[in-house]
């Protein structure tokens, strides 16, 4: 009973309340922090892009190459990036003059799509089927500058072979339209190059 009674009283004396059960507290004795917690929020890793944005290169209305941007799924391989080349330019380009000399086929088939394959900096773009739908060599060479361009723009490729089923063919280049085996690079099509604008 001794123990008992000095429990109760120190009890007492530390300010701690005893109840036979539980007791609500009044709001005034609530920490504001636990009425009004702060807002959590959940961080969302960013989703990975829908696209990134390439350069081809099509033929402006003073017959000079002109580049525009495509979106290309990724990874945005070669491959890719040539089968944009070949659907031409869209409706607003057109408007503007802006044309293709090399044909992506029937879109219902997939005619003329190309694998690019690339090995010591060289990249192979083989056609399924010719690509280039014009007749005359201004034309021609526009179009063989036009894969070229878009395809050595990229940091890993110094120079393009083409092929068509698979076959090496021999490819123009300027200025006088000699034929040759490749590769070939920029440097052979700078008549076709685009047209820079001084800055004053």
């Amino acid at each position: 009973m001794a123990v008992a009674a000095l429990i109760s009283v120190l009890t007492a004396a530390c300010g701690i309340p005893t109840s036979s059960g539980p007791q609500a507290i009044a709001k005034g004795n609530i920490p504001s922090r636990l009425l009004n917690p702060g807002s959590t929020t959940t961080t969302i890793p960013n989703p990975p892009p829908v696209y990134v944005t390439e350069q081809i290169y099509l033929v402006d209305p003073s017959l000079h190459l002109t580049p525009r941007n495509r979106n290309v799924a990724p990874p945005a391989n070669l491959t890719q990036i040539v089968d944009a080349l070949l659907l031409g330019p869209v409706a607003a380009e057109s408007a503007e003059g802006i044309q293709s000399f090399v044909s992506s086929g029937s879109p219902l088939t997939g005619a003329n799509r190309a694998v690019v394959t690339v090995a010591n900096g060289i990249a192979t773009v083989n056609f399924a089927t010719n690509p280039v739908q014009v007749v005359g060599a201004s034309q021609t060479l526009l179009a063989i500058a036009q894969v070229v361009f878009t395809v050595t723009q990229q940091a890993n490729v110094t120079g393009v072979l083409f092929q068509i089923g698979g076959e090496p063919i021999e490819v123009p280049i300027g200025p006088n339209g000699a034929l040759v085996p490749g590769p070939v690079n920029q440097a052979q099509y700078q008549a076709q190059a685009p047209v820079t604008t001084a800055t004053p």
